[in-house]
C-alpha cells in the first residue's frame, strides 16, 4: 500500500476537519495529495449565438471603450487532481468534459495539464 492510500484509508475513516498527525492538507481532505493541476477552457463553438458575449460588449461599449469588436465569452475550471500520470490525467478530465463539464453540441474545451 502507497502512502497515498495508507493516507487516504486514514481520513476516510475521521471526520470532515479532524487533524491527521504530520499532515498538512488544506481545503478537501486529500488535499495534501494533489499532484497535478488542469485548467478547462470552455467555450462556445463559432456559430452560436452567445447573448451574453453580446452583453458584455454592449457594457464596454457603454463604458467608452471604442475598438471592441466581438466578445465570445466562456468559463474555465480549474481541478486539483491526485493523479501523479500525465497521460491518465489528462485522459480523465477529457472522460469529465465529456459526460459532464462541457456540452459538446455547442461548446469547445482545451485542457491544459501542470504538474
Amino acid at each position: 500500500m502507497v502512502v497515498a492510500d495508507k493516507l487516504r484509508l486514514i481520513l476516510s475513516k475521521r471526520p470532515v476537519g479532524a487533524r491527521v498527525e504530520g499532515c498538512t492538507a488544506v481545503g478537501p481532505r486529500l488535499g495534501a495529495l494533489t499532484k497535478m493541476k488542469a485548467r478547462v477552457h470552455i467555450t462556445l463553438k463559432s456559430g452560436v449565438l452567445d447573448p451574453q458575449g453580446k452583453a458584455i460588449g454592449h457594457a464596454l461599449a457603454s463604458l467608452g471603450f471604442a475598438g471592441v469588436n466581438d466578445v465570445r465569452q466562456g468559463k474555465v475550471i480549474e481541478l486539483d487532481l491526485s493523479e501523479t500520470d500525465r497521460s491518465r490525467a489528462e485522459a480523465a478530465v477529457k472522460s469529465m468534459c465529456e459526460k459532464l463539464l462541457a456540452n459538446t453540441v455547442i461548446e469547445n474545451y482545451s485542457i491544459e495539464i501542470k504538474g
